[in-house]
């Protein structure tokens, strides 16, 4: 089931506020930035980078990924391991709040998502 109009303009909102607030200063926004997207039931936050040996070629680095699952109403937060797959992030696989998912982002205590 997709996301109400509310629930992408709440995440929006929020994740956004979160991405703003994390981003580099704009000096430094050429070499490294920070975005989000919206994906079907899910948002993904991701690292913008140049690439090494092309910078006209721009490359995203996912660093942290929410799914919303409607029916139990509940978010699950992944991270993405060293095999480039999204795995459930054990400390605090679900959630009931969106906010608390972000501050974990953030909190990032296993350094899973910024490393």
């Amino acid at each position: 089931m997709a996301l109400s109009e509310f629930e992408i303009k709440r995440i929006e909102k929020l994740v956004g506020r979160y991405v703003e607030d994390h981003r580099p200063k704009p000096s430094i926004r050429s070499k490294l930035d920070l975005a989000f997207r919206i994906d079907n039931q899910s948002f993904v936050i991701y690292e913008i980078r140049p690439q090494w040996d092309n910078p006209e070629n721009k490359l995203e680095q996912p660093v942290a990924k929410a799914t919303y699952v409607k029916s139990q109403k509940l978010w699950k937060l992944y991270w993405m391991r060293a095999d480039l797959k999204w795995h459930s992030y054990p400390p605090l696989p679900e959630c009931t709040s969106l906010e608390t998912i972000l501050e974990e982002i953030e909190r990032d205590p296993h350094a899973c998502f910024y490393g």
